[in-house]
């Protein structure tokens, strides 16, 4: 009996295993690896039998497993990437990271294309929801904890859409403009940042082009600044179909892109072929994007023995109790005239319940594009509220002698809304839902609106006529015993904006000029980045606009007071220092609630233009009523910095800095000043 070759031995380095793998492939089984399996299996490698190498399987995110890419099956709908955003809870993303690893165990998939992380540039983006935030600080400060979560279970996480996927409209044939400082500063900061923290084993190329190079034959983006620079050690794929466009097989080769998918294209055995014959790509390279596939294969264990990998499961109770706390802990109250929440389910009698997201399940496959999940069940606002007030108040139609009304109102995943392919047309609600609105307020004393969206919506035709506005966003499956909780005080709206709210679309970064160049693009469909590093709220800031919320923004229903700012050092020396921020925070109400510290510096005495302020930290912190915590912040120096653009690489300028601690970027409660030297 001869012995098992050297890469299937489960105790020996992976490194080790993977040159081994690698020297025993003929150059057509190389090949083989840089591409899907083909029409009939879009999610999957070949398997190469002579070798029992399995095939490497894939499957939509990020709101959990999506159920066309699954084998059909109903999963967990986690809340939607922008309401885990709206958390600022480290913790919770890394507990749904986990989660969402057990899942694609339990379905025998290796890859989860999650999570998305592209900022938020225009309120219009289909995609939104997707995704975490317009901060690039915030978007890394939660993908890295989700990304650990994942691989913890031996799954592999694909950040995505790299890079400046920022809109829809036209994004397979589009170009982004962009600057070096803004594309470094902005744009793929939080990758650098996730790639250096986190080490995810794969990644996925945007459909766009990046200054005129389509972003999976992007050389500049992939090989010099991903990989040699970053020290990105895993795969490289296309998005479904994203290297159509490309130029030829070898520009591919060479940039770096190491899987096509969801068949070949650039990669097809003739253009391989004709292209090595040619000297078009080396033996180097190519082994290097093999070993990338062999290495995130090897990582999630598709070689080893079934008894020795983490246990996978799906839809268990423990998993749809994550799905509650996630919502409830993501809603953001942004308005509550004379406390009128949380209601009081002994002190009210009739509830009426009107719009059309009261009823609305939004887990249906392939509901909003790629990210859908169709999970075993759906708990709507109507559900949820009917539990709730069963045997204690009574649930009338349109009733005009209704305690308080409550409106379901907001988008979906229709095109034209939250969806995958197509931009919202309009940053306002449908007049359908404004005239609804009104009436219904018009008709009750007591009115309280329930956005579910996951995108900013104006609200200055109605914001007025009702006494409560709440961001409720996609809650995934538990969403209406979430929303129930929350307005009822069994949960506290711990939610803070993750993206500012503008008052009219003209306001935003990517509208601010009215130039079709900045947004949608040109004829040529460039898309100018003429804002530059000005996105959310620095361009509110820098150019003195008032938003209608601002980034970080977000009610409790108890009060916070915050203690003088204190530093433990007021003088730093070295880019991997760390600064140490104080805080006391005091729940001076009378009902527990949690409130999120947030820490912005500003640089006074910058040789390069820079933001009024910048998010460098962040705790978010639980109180009992009347209970005080010393709260601290600790600041990684390197986020002080800028990308310098004449040494091509992120900067620290000695000089002083402003530290500012609030409760959002435009409500600043104490500050402290530093010194870099």
């Amino acid at each position: 009996m001869s012995e098992a070759p050297f890469y299937l031995n489960e105790n020996a380095e992976i490194e080790e295993r993977v040159s081994d793998l690698l020297k025993r492939l003929t150059l057509k089984e190389k090949f083989r690896l840089l591409t899907s399996h083909g029409r009939l299996r879009i999610y999957t490698t070949p398997p190469i039998k002579r070798l029992a190498i399995p095939s490497f399987k894939t499957s939509d995110g990020p709101l959990g497993v999506a159920m066309h890419s699954s084998g059909f099956k109903k999963n967990t709908r986690f809340p939607a990437t922008i309401s885990l955003a709206a958390t600022w809870n480290r913790t919770l993303a890394r507990d749904v990271g986990i989660a969402m690893g057990e899942e694609m165990r339990a379905v025998g998939r290796q890859i989860l294309l999650a999570p998305g992380m592209n900022i938020a540039r225009t309120p219009l983006n289909g995609r939104t929801f997707e995704y975490f935030s317009e901060d690039p600080y915030l978007t890394k400060e939660l993908t890295v904890p989700i990304v650990e979560g994942i691989q913890s279970m031996r799954v592999a996480a694909c950040l995505k859409h790299y890079a400046a996927n920022n809109q829809e409209t036209n994004r397979r044939s589009s170009s982004s403009e962009i600057d070096e400082r803004t594309l470094h500063e902005i744009y793929l900061r939080a990758f650098r940042g996730t790639v250096k923290e986190a080490n995810p084993w794969s990644i996925m190329t945007a459909y766009n082009m990046v200054n005129g190079v389509f972003a999976c034959e992007n050389k500049y983006l992939l090989r010099e600044t991903l990989m040699d620079t970053w020290g990105f050690d895993g795969l490289v794929m296309t998005d479904w179909f994203a290297s159509r466009g490309n130029k030829n097989t070898e520009d591919c080769i060479n940039a770096g892109l190491s899987l096509e998918m969801p068949w070949p294209s650039k990669y097809k055995m003739k253009s391989l072929e004709k292209a090595y014959r040619e000297g078009k790509f080396s033996d180097e390279i190519l082994d290097d994007l093999v070993r990338r596939n062999l290495r995130a294969m090897l990582r999630t264990g598709l070689f080893d023995s079934p008894e020795t990998q983490p246990q996978g499961s799906r839809n268990t109770s423990e998993h749809q109790t994550l799905v509650r706390r996630v919502a409830e802990e993501g809603m953001v109250l942004l308005k509550n005239k004379d406390n009128i929440l949380p209601l009081d389910i002994d002190a009210t009698r009739r509830i009426s319940l009107h719009g059309p997201n009261m009823r609305k399940k939004f887990g249906r496959l392939l509901s909003g594009g790629s990210s859908a999940v169709s999970p075993p069940y759906e708990i709507t606002p109507f559900e949820g509220i009917r539990a709730k007030c069963h045997g204690k108040a009574e649930i009338v139609p349109n009733g005009t002698l209704a305690d308080v009304a409550i409106i379901f109102a907001g988008l979906d995943h229709g095109r034209g809304g939250d969806s995958e392919s197509k931009d919202r047309e309009s940053l306002n609600l449908d007049e359908k839902q404004v005239n609804m609105i009104k009436n219904v307020a018009g008709n009750h004393k007591n009115t309280i609106v329930c956005l579910i969206a996951g995108s900013p919506i104006a609200m200055e035709e109605w914001i007025d006529d009702v006494e409560a506005v709440m961001m409720c966003w996609y809650g995934g499956m538990e969403a209406g015993h979430a929303i129930t909780n929350v307005l009822f005080g069994d949960a506290d709206p711990s939610g803070r904006l993750p993206l500012t709210f503008p008052r009219k679309l003209e306001d935003s970064p990517a509208h601010g000029t009215g130039n079709p160049r900045n947004y949608p693009g040109d004829e040529e469909k460039k898309v100018y980045y003429d804002e530059g590093i000005f996105v959310g709220y620095r361009w509110f800031d820098e150019k003195g606009i008032e938003p209608l919320f601002p980034f970080g923004f977000g009610l409790s229903y108890t009060k916070f007071e915050f203690g003088p700012v204190q530093l433990k050092q007021n003088t730093l020396h070295s880019p991997e220092d760390t600064l140490r921020v104080d805080v006391d925070v005091t729940n001076i109400g009378y009902r527990a609630g949690s409130e999120v510290i947030q820490v912005y510096a500003k640089d006074l005495e910058s040789t390069v233009e820079r933001p009024p302020k910048e998010l460098v930290g962040f705790e978010k912190v639980w109180l009992e009523p009347r209970e005080k915590k010393a709260v601290s912040i600790f600041i990684k120096t390197e986020e002080l910095s800028f990308y310098d653009t004449t040494k091509h690489d992120w900067k620290i300028e000695q000089g002083k800095f402003n530290l500012l601690v609030g409760r959002s970027s435009r409500n600043i409660v104490g500050e402290a000043q530093f010194s870099y030297q």
